[in-house]
């Protein structure tokens, strides 16, 4: 990736600097944890298709405060995921659809929907 894609993705230099406060957190993590975390960061990166920035941080954060929470309590990573861990990811991003393209793909597909029975209806 360029070297700047944070910025362009958030859109910001506080954007950055939030990413790599989660970055440094992550890498605080136990082993266990933090390969967990790197593991589900990639797949949510792939399967979330984010639009905002400020999405994909807020995700990232939450996502971080839920392992750090967890390596304090002690809780294992595969009761933190349960047995799939697919259906925890698509379950913890479903949690950020707001941020997601294809809802702007949606209102966009819905918006020329009506537009075209508008023009049906017009003489």
């Amino acid at each position: 990736m360029a070297p700047r894609w944070i910025e362009k993705v958030t859109g910001s230099l506080e954007g950055k600097k939030r990413y790599r406060q989660y970055k440094a957190r992550r890498e605080q993590l136990p082993p266990s944890y933090r390969t967990a975390i790197e593991a589900l960061e990639r797949y949510l990166m792939y399967a979330g298709a984010i639009a905002t920035g400020e999405v994909l941080i807020k995700m990232l954060e939450d996502l971080v405060d839920l392992f750090e929470q967890s390596a304090a309590d002690g809780t294992p990573v595969s009761a933190v995921v349960g047995e799939d861990p697919v259906e925890f990811a698509e379950t913890f991003l479903a949690n950020y659809s707001e941020g997601q393209w294809i809802n702007k793909e949606r209102a966009r597909l819905t918006q020329a929907i009506e537009r075209a029975e508008e023009e049906e209806q017009s003489p």
